[in-house]
């Protein structure tokens, strides 16, 4: 079983699913060792990752790449983000894919993007979306890659247009929408309620409120992404690390990694 047909499978099995946002093979592999049964590539930490701000600066070829080393990294499902699908979205599609992807989502910014959560955005028109969806669910090799519609439209058109981009974008044959940013308890409740039929998304990121996985599940979410879980982690810990450093010269955490030198090294081994 291929893990786009694994994602599909948990997709359908009710229930919501949570996915760390991992942004490199290290953080998918603690991800799926904490028993985590799906894991979501960030853009924005892929970005980070790189040096950079999630402002569109990297392309297919980076992201792409990072989505192989994940892949390859865990055995569980992978969930990538794929930006705008770049310059041409069925060879999008395709590098994913090859890459090891089990589902990605494609966006309505144009190009360049930013992260969702950051301001001054702008969309393509709906029907430029629409054509991208359907050109995105022709280019499958595997009918079981799971394409996802995301809306950034909340922040730009308000929300009614982003219920409206989000139909069209389920009947464009986007197999789950994740419609971007939603601000209020009241816009979180009706997404699911509107646009019933198929999986949605919600995102736990700065301007979305936190919401407890029971209550997305009560709501019919079927899978919250956490983009910032081991990027807000990664650091705080090491500005803490690098100043206790410049400020004491001597490394704090040393005794630590002198008792997991050995364990450490076992789990980072690669599999027999």
């Amino acid at each position: 079983m291929s893990t786009a047909e694994h994602l599909r499978k948990r997709l359908d099995g009710g229930g919501i699913l949570s996915a760390p946002g991992v942004y490199d093979a290290l953080t998918a592999k603690l991800a799926q060792a904490a028993g985590f049964a799906v894991v979501y590539m960030t853009g924005y930490g892929t970005a980070a990752a790189h040096g950079h701000a999630d402002v569109g600066i990297l392309g297919l070829e980076e992201m792409a790449a990072n989505v192989e080393r994940i892949a390859r990294a865990v055995s569980v499902p992978l969930i990538a983000d794929a930006d705008t699908g770049y310059d041409n979205v069925a060879e999008t599609i395709a590098w994913y894919e090859t890459a090891g992807a089990a589902g990605l989502h494609l966006e309505d910014q144009s190009w360049p993007k930013k992260c969702g959560h950051m301001d001054d955005k702008s969309l393509i028109p709906l029907d430029d979306m629409v054509a991208k969806l359907r050109a995105a669910a022709a280019a499958r090799t595997n009918c079981e890659t799971v394409i996802v519609a995301r809306t950034d439209a909340i922040a730009v058109e308000g929300f009614d247009s982003a219920l409206q981009r989000a139909a069209a974008y389920a009947k464009a044959g986007a197999d789950m929408l994740f419609v971007e940013a939603p601000t209020t308890g009241e816009q979180i409740e009706a997404i699911p309620r509107e646009l019933p039929g198929i999986p949605h998304i919600y995102n736990i990121a700065p301007k979305s409120p936190g919401i407890a996985i029971e209550e997305l599940d009560r709501l019919g979410y079927a899978l919250a992404i956490f983009p910032g879980i081991c990027f807000t982690a990664t650091m705080r810990a090491c500005q803490t690390a690098l100043a206790d450093l410049r400020s004491s010269g001597l490394q704090a955490n040393l005794p630590e990694w002198r008792e997991q030198f050995d364990a450490w090294n076992r789990f980072l081994e690669p599999d027999e």
